[in-house]
Order: structure tokens, then sequence, then C-alpha cells
């Protein structure tokens, strides 16, 4: 059973739903809540009752990033050892949002900022709406574009042009812009965004979960593979999900001409 005191968290059924849940102030993220949720990733590689996740916000909004107040203030007062342990921190949440075996949607509206366009960007799928506005606003703020992984995976999302555009200037990307450019997945109605999320969610928590914690594993471990390379580890990825019941279940669905019911194993 998965507590959490900085973000909402529901499962409904083998679905889990995390919700930032600070609306007043765009849903930022604070030290606490990017702990918890790092943890609450990583526990979910051993969880075998949820099989996908969506991550959304409230108020109409997806994520402001990291609090001003909370965050931002502190860190100009650290020390290189305590910025570095926050940045690793930072880089953790997103490594295991990658690591998790389940798929993870994000469900985006409104503000996707920073910290929040970093967490969209590293869910497998992304449903976005026409009013939202992600920036990987770092620059804006002295930084520089390379955070969380930004400089690695959004070049693979979007291409390396419109990345380094997106990443030098700091400029919001419009939800047109970004289902265009391939960063969503869907574009939805606001009202609309989170039940879509979640009906797929549903979808790939219904099917084959050993086999999509395979895929997840091989979008993850392929990025830097030659391709002869990526095509045996496919091939040996392959063979473990045929020794699983769920392919035999899938056979004898077909045999039937039935919908297979898979168990994830």
């Amino acid at each position: 059973m998965i507590h959490a005191e900085h973000f909402d968290w529901q499962q409904h059924g083998n679905v889990g739903l995390v919700t930032l849940n600070r609306p007043e102030r765009k849903n930022p993220l604070t030290f606490e809540s990017y702990a918890e949720l790092r943890d609450t990733f990583r526990g979910l590689t051993a969880n075998d009752g949820i099989n996908a996740i969506v991550i959304s916000g409230q108020g109409g909004n997806f994520c402001s990033g990291g609090d001003v107040h909370e965050i931002i203030g502190p860190l100009t007062k650290m020390d290189m050892g305590g910025l570095l342990a926050f940045t690793r921190m930072t880089g953790d949440l997103i490594k295991a949002i990658r690591n998790c075996p389940q798929p993870v949607i994000a469900a985006i509206d409104g503000v996707c900022v920073g910290a929040g366009a970093a967490v969209a960007m590293a869910a497998d799928m992304r449903f976005g709406t026409a009013q939202s506005k992600t920036a990987f606003l770092f620059t804006r703020v002295g930084l520089a574009g390379c955070d969380m992984g930004a400089c690695a995976m959004l070049p693979r999302l979007i291409g390396q042009g419109r990345a380094s555009e997106l990443l030098f200037t700091g400029r919001s990307m419009s939800g047109d812009e970004a289902f265009n450019w391939g960063f969503f997945n869907q574009l939805c109605e606001p009202e609309e965004v989170n039940s879509k999320a979640v009906a797929m969610a549903h979808r790939l928590a219904d099917g084959p979960n050993f086999a999509h914690g395979i895929t997840k594993n091989q979008l993850n471990t392929e990025w830097d593979m030659p391709l002869d390379t990526a095509i045996e580890a496919e091939a040996q990825a392959q063979a473990i999900c045929m020794q699983t019941e769920d392919f035999k279940r899938a056979y004898r669905a077909f045999v039937a001409r039935e919908k297979p019911e898979f168990e994830g194993n």
C-alpha cells in the first residue's frame, strides 16, 4: 500500500494515479515532494498490484517546477556539496520514472514548466491540451538547459533543432506545437485529458504486463546500442517473453477467437 504526504495517491484497480496537489501555486515541487515521488517510483519496481501510472496536477495546471520560495531561495545559500546532492536527487526522480517497469502517462494541462516539464518528458506517453504551455525555462533563471536529462531525452522526442531552441531560449511550447512535434501523443480537451490518460493506463494495465516491462527496459537500454547489438538484445528479450503464460494465453485465445485475458506472468 502506497501512502503519500506530499502529493495525492489513488489506486483504481491496477492503475495508480499520482496527482500534484498544490493548485494555489500551480503545483510546484518541494524538497520533500521530489524525494517522495522518487521513492514512490522506485518502489513500483517491486509492486505487482500496479500495472500503469498516470501523473497529473490539480487546478488546471500540471506543474510549475521547483517552488521559488521553498527550493530556489534555499539553493542560493547552499555550498557545492549541497547543490550537487539536490541536482542528483532531481535526476534520481527521472531515473526512477524511467526505470520502473510500469508504463507512465502524463496528463498535461496549463502550466508544465521547469522540473514539471522534465517529469512530463520522462513519462512514456503524454496526453496534453491546446491550452498547455510547456517550457524548459532553466536558462531564464540563469541555469543551463541541461537539467534532469533534458539534453539526452528531449532531442529524442522532438528532434535536435527543436530541442535546442527550447533549451536555449526557455520559451513555452504551445499545445499544438507539442502535438505536432511529437511531444504529446494525443491532444485533448481540458475536461477530457485526465480521463483519456486514465483510459489508456487501464488499457495498458490490462495487457501483458511482464512484456510491457521488457518493452520499457529495451526502450531505455537501446538508446546507445549499435543496431546489431540492439537486434540481439531484442531477440533475447522476446525469447524470454515467449516463455510466459501470457504468450500461451494469447495463442489459446486466438485459436478460440476470443480476447486474451493477460495476467502478467
